[in-house]
């Protein structure tokens, strides 16, 4: 029979839809800003559940703009044409050729596969990267990285164009100058950039751990919610170290910015956009301000 063992029956189904309906009405017409790299963009069935996920949001009327990298596929491209990858300070140095091969692999293969995907699961998307409609303006970074770009300005038009048209803006994170050359901008970066100014209603970035852990070596000392104002303390505690500084002072970032939450949540998880948006449980760590309240 239906509903044993650990089958769900039809009574749960409703029940698990009802759950969901506070979620859906909190975050309806709403926009969220995804931030997709790590395992999930490798994996072939994570990547299936997180493009699933997020045309299920579009449909239920979620305004979804998905932020995206590429550093393997990047790697692995240059490799092929004989280019060692030099990092200095977790940053890729990027020369005059590198950053061409960076543009091909961001704003064209994956970029494009990512819409294509989207679309293949019934939504609606158009890919775009910082170049296009004057999106990403960027200055270089640090002379030893090349064509490494830092963010100087941000315009979110083409974005909310896109999103007005009822479509799912698939943003690659390509940066221009005035003189007409590209910079690799890193995508956390990017993506904290993009919803500050969208001034979304929360942030989301997929990655590699379940989140900011007390104890890195126990999921159970997982921290659910941490204020901005508190990050520092836990930086110089050690609890936030190594490459998740910067992916939380992108968090921090945002949150200045005034995206109203901020979640670091473990794409190795399938559906863990599903859960962290639409249920009670939430598996990731939520980043909020201090004068932050639950409407």
């Amino acid at each position: 029979m239906i509903g044993d063992n650990m089958e769900i029956n039809n009574a749960q189904r409703a029940q698990i839809l009802i759950e969901a309906l506070p979620y859906i009405k909190k975050y309806y017409n709403k926009i969220i800003v995804i931030k997709y790299g790590g395992n999930a963009m490798i994996n072939d069935d994570l990547k299936e559940a997180v493009m699933g996920d997020i045309v299920l949001l579009s449909l239920i009327g979620i305004k979804v703009v998905l932020v995206h990298g590429g550093g393997p596929e990047i790697t692995e491209m240059l490799s092929k044409v004989g280019k060692k990858t030099e990092f200095v300070d977790g940053l890729r140095v990027t020369d005059k050729e590198a950053v061409d091969i960076v543009q091909m692999v961001l704003a064209g293969k994956i970029n494009k596969n990512l819409v294509n995907l989207l679309q293949n699961k019934g939504g609606k998307a158009i890919g775009l990267c910082g170049i296009d409609g004057h999106m990403i303006k960027a200055e270089q970074l640090d002379e030893r990285l090349g064509y490494v770009g830092e963010i100087t300005d941000v315009n979110v038009d083409p974005i909310l164009d896109v999103l007005e048209k009822g479509y799912i803006p698939v943003v690659s994170t390509i940066g221009y100058d005035d003189e007409g050359n590209s910079y690799n901008i890193n995508a956390d970066t990017a993506a904290a950039r993009i919803a500050g100014q969208l001034k979304c209603e929360s942030l989301f970035s997929m990655t590699d751990i379940d989140g900011i852990l007390r104890d890195k070596n126990d999921p159970s000392t997982l921290i659910s919610k941490i204020n901005v104002s508190d990050a520092p303390q836990l930086i110089r505690e050690g609890v936030i170290s190594g490459g998740m500084i910067p992916k939380v002072n992108c968090c921090i970032e945002a949150i200045r910015r005034g995206v109203g939450k901020v979640f670091i949540i473990d794409g190795r998880i399938p559906h863990a956009i599903l859960i962290e948006t639409l249920t009670d449980e939430g598996i990731g760590t939520m980043f909020v301000s201090g004068n932050y309240y639950e409407h």
